[in-house]
């Protein structure tokens, strides 16, 4: 059994929000604003202009602190793309398309856990991590729909 595969996911998740792309675009490029909205993503501090560490915890005990770096920025495009490395090593991407009046976003995300007690738990506990990841995205699906609200 290939047990450093255990420690590497794939995720994807699709939103579907009520603003248009550009809006959504300059909320997501904001990554210091995001524990405003996203419940889960617990502090972001700036190091420097295309770098920050971010600290997330989920339903779980415990959690992840990730130094991301910018990787790419094309707002024509609607892209935002960053690398991570931390307690998670890999990449996450958001691709914003236009639907309707609103913005589909896909967020799309390949990572090894480097966290000492995940990869630990990597065999019994990787159906939670996924669930947990899950949990994570649908509290900032609802908090992103919820902050793009007009007030």
């Amino acid at each position: 059994m290939d047990f450093q595969a255990l420690s590497r996911y794939r995720f994807r998740s699709v939103w579907e929000l009520p603003a248009p792309p550009a809006a959504v675009y300059t909320v997501l490029e904001r990554a210091d604003d995001y524990p405003r909205w996203w419940p889960q993503v617990r502090s972001v501090t700036s190091l420097d202009e295309t770098s920050g560490v971010a600290v997330f915890r989920s339903f779980l005990p415990y959690q992840l602190t990730v130094t991301a770096r910018e990787e790419r920025r094309d707002p024509a495009a609607g892209i935002l793309e960053i690398a991570m490395s931390g307690d998670l090593a890999g990449w996450a991407r958001w691709t914003l398309t236009a639907r309707g009046s609103g913005t589909r976003a896909v967020y799309d995300q390949e990572v090894e856990v480097r966290k000492a007690l995940m990869r630990r738990f990597a065999l019994l506990g990787r159906p939670v991590f996924v669930a947990n990841h899950a949990w994570m995205m649908r509290g900032g699906q609802r908090g992103l729909r919820a902050h793009l609200q007009p007030v």
